[in-house]
């Protein structure tokens, strides 16, 4: 019981990080298929309880990377091992790619461009992961 309060406190933290850095959590598969499916370019952080998501790295660079002078026009989230139907919905738009978790997924239109992969994420610094969100930034989304 001790153990499954303190993973329950160890999601919520994770889930409060990304939401309180301005990324809008999907919980269902209809929240995945009304966000994915909407025209311009959507940043989607696959979010994890691993250490490289919350240990400093992803979670910390996807809050960093959106101050920037390109974004994409919207931010979301979904919870690998928690919210799993809207993370498994969520990855049949990042064709291609295989699951990973963290990561982040590109798409314009509806249509995967780019993933920053977790092997992109682990053991780099946030700096690293930052530069790799804004180079695709810089690529596919236009000026805020």
């Amino acid at each position: 019981m001790e153990f499954n309060l303190f993973m329950d406190d160890i999601v919520q933290s994770a889930r409060n990080e990304i939401s309180q850095a301005g990324y809008d959590e999907l919980k269902t598969t209809e929240e995945v298929r009304t966000a994915l499916e909407k025209e311009g370019t959507t940043l989607v952080m696959v979010n994890s309880t691993c250490g490289c998501a919350g240990g400093g790295v992803a979670r910390p660079a996807a809050a960093s990377a959106i101050h920037y002078d390109k974004r994409p026009d919207q931010l979301v989230t979904v919870f690998a091992g928690q919210d799993r139907e809207a993370t498994e919905l969520a990855r049949q738009y990042f064709e291609g790619y295989q699951p990973s978790s963290p990561s982040f997924a590109l798409l314009k239109d509806g249509k995967i461009q780019k993933m920053v992969e977790r092997h992109e994420i682990e053991g780099h610094s946030p700096v690293e992961v930052v530069n790799k969100l804004q180079e695709l930034f810089d690529e596919y989304c236009d000026e805020l």
